[in-house]
């Protein structure tokens, strides 16, 4: 495993996306058990992806714009879903001293957030092969293996942000006006991801 590979991993995952701003609306809003969750959930979002690179599909997405536009306004919808549900005060987002929700739930919600980014499978079309030599005896396991690596990582750094984000949850839910201002900014930085997608070529 390359020193490059772990380093620009990180830095990737590491970068605040939708996957990270879920996991730390799910701490605040449920708890360290949620975000864990939707952690988990965010990460095996990354596997139809994955996949997709490795099959050779997201060659096809790259080369047809129906389906990369498709597949891109069906992710910037769910993006507004999710604004919405926010600022509507509702929904698995709500920043409340509310019942826990369902693992099935969250799960559900943040593997949808990453499927329908197809960003993430062009990502892994154009990151993976960097790390793979030509010359190598089976390079479908060696991408597995560097999928792996991500995903791993992937779980690991947004296990922290939503347990940072549970950890400072009650000096958050006891301010009213905090409160107000969390959800606006969650549900502001969902409306900005949408658009940011909704004008990206592929």
């Amino acid at each position: 495993m390359s020193t490059a590979f772990l380093v620009t991993t990180f830095v990737i995952v590491v970068t605040p996306g939708t996957g990270v701003l879920y996991t730390l609306a799910a701490g605040l809003a449920h708890g360290a058990r949620a975000s864990v969750v939707a952690a988990f959930g965010c990460t095996l979002g990354i596997v139809p992806h994955m996949v997709a690179a490795i099959t050779g599909l997201a060659a096809l997405l790259h080369a047809s714009a129906l389906a990369f536009q498709v597949i891109k306004y069906m992710g910037v919808a769910y993006l507004l879903f999710m604004a919405w549900s926010i600022l509507r005060d509702k929904g698995a987002l709500t920043v409340e001293e509310t019942a826990p929700l369902s693992a099935r739930k969250v799960i559900v919600s943040a593997v949808l957030i990453n499927v329908l980014n197809p960003k993430l499978t062009i990502f892994f079309f154009a990151f993976l092969p960097q790390f793979v030599s030509a010359d190598a005896a089976n390079t479908t396991l060696r991408m597995l293996e560097l999928s792996g690596v991500f995903m791993l990582v992937t779980l690991v750094v947004f296990v922290v942000y939503g347990v940072f984000a549970a950890a400072v949850r009650n000096q958050i839910i006891s301010r009213p006006r905090v409160l107000t201002w969390m959800r606006r900014g969650f549900g502001g930085a969902f409306l900005a991801l949408a658009g940011r997608l909704a004008f990206t070529d592929r």
